[in-house]
């Protein structure tokens, strides 16, 4: 029986099951795919007001614009940096989170710890990103806890110092999607096979070895494609909470690409222009998710494809 046959039979037999994602896709396929036609308009002084192809073709006009635009590399500078720190620093803390929760024995205080981690999730940046203003502003909590600790001796506006704006991205993500993140960590945790600590406690392994050896090394490749993903979206930005943080006096350091294409886009019109920097964004978007497939395939032997 050949592959083909055999998929066939098996949507067959769970087509109840198979046809739940036929709404997944009727959605990507028209907003996802459908929209890429009009990349078209980054090769075109595209002009709203007129029919598509009455636009002149400008060849990588808009390519050579704003790779020679300063604000552009500035915006390039904050989105890396910004994701560069939720990479490195950000990305271990769910797996961190995942493992320790893992150890809890009471059964009911594991899933009070899970749903109260779980709930910043589901608050909007417009209301979570006005709490994180509340709680950096003077009197806010964070300067009553600096102060209280005797790190500062004076209240500062952490949100108007733009050398604080990548570390308060950090930090008001993690809080808000921590517990979010690690849901797909804790679904691979559940689906190891019991026998193996079992065996592991036979040997004399206590709980750190169980964890280490066991559990780390069951989920590596949910951690691999994971770490695939992250790596391929560097250039890309919470768009959400950069624009609920930002102010003119951080906007230095917190207008991002995605925040820029904004800018350029909707706010001065120029739709060419910033359809290119998309695309470019897109196009280096897949070669990072290539090559982090590839150098994760040979340093742990697993990856996407």
């Amino acid at each position: 029986m050949s592959k083909t046959t055999g998929r066939l039979k098996a949507f067959l037999k769970q087509w109840q099951l198979q046809s739940m994602v036929i709404p997944g896709i009727v959605w990507m396929f028209i907003f996802c795919y459908i929209p890429m036609f009009w990349l078209i308009i980054a090769f075109m002084d595209y002009n709203i007001a007129k029919p598509l192809f009455e636009s002149p073709f400008v060849g990588f006009k808009h390519f050579e614009e704003f790779l020679t635009d300063e604000r552009f590399w500035r915006s390039l500078r904050n989105t890396l940096g910004m994701s560069t720190i939720k990479l490195v620093l950000g990305f271990p803390i769910p797996i961190l989170f995942a493992l320790l929760l893992n150890e809890i024995q009471s059964i009911r205080f594991k899933r009070t710890v899970q749903t109260i981690s779980y709930l910043p999730h589901f608050i909007a940046w417009t209301i979570f990103g006005g709490i994180t203003l509340n709680w950096l502003g003077e009197g806010g909590v964070v300067n009553q806890i600096m102060m209280g600790l005797g790190l500062q001796d004076r209240e500062i506006l952490y949100i108007s110092e733009p050398k604080y704006f990548w570390w308060i991205t950090y930090f008001s993500d993690t809080l808000k999607e921590t517990g979010w993140n690690a849901i797909i960590y804790i679904a691979a945790i559940s689906g190891i096979d019991p026998a193996l600590y079992e065996a592991a406690e036979l040997d004399g392994a206590n709980r750190w070895q169980k964890m280490w050896h066991i559990t780390l090394q069951s989920i590596r490749p949910t951690i691999a494609i994971l770490f695939i993903l992250a790596v391929s979206g560097l250039l890309g930005s919470n768009f959400d909470q950069i624009f609920m943080l930002k102010n003119n006096m951080n906007l230095r350091m917190a207008e991002s690409i995605d925040l820029f294409i904004y800018n350029m886009g909707l706010v001065s019109g120029r739709h060419s222009f910033s359809t290119a920097v998309l695309f470019a964004r897109s196009i280096v978007a897949l070669g990072l998710l290539l090559l982090a497939n590839q150098v994760s395939k040979r340093l742990t032997g697993e990856g996407i494809f």
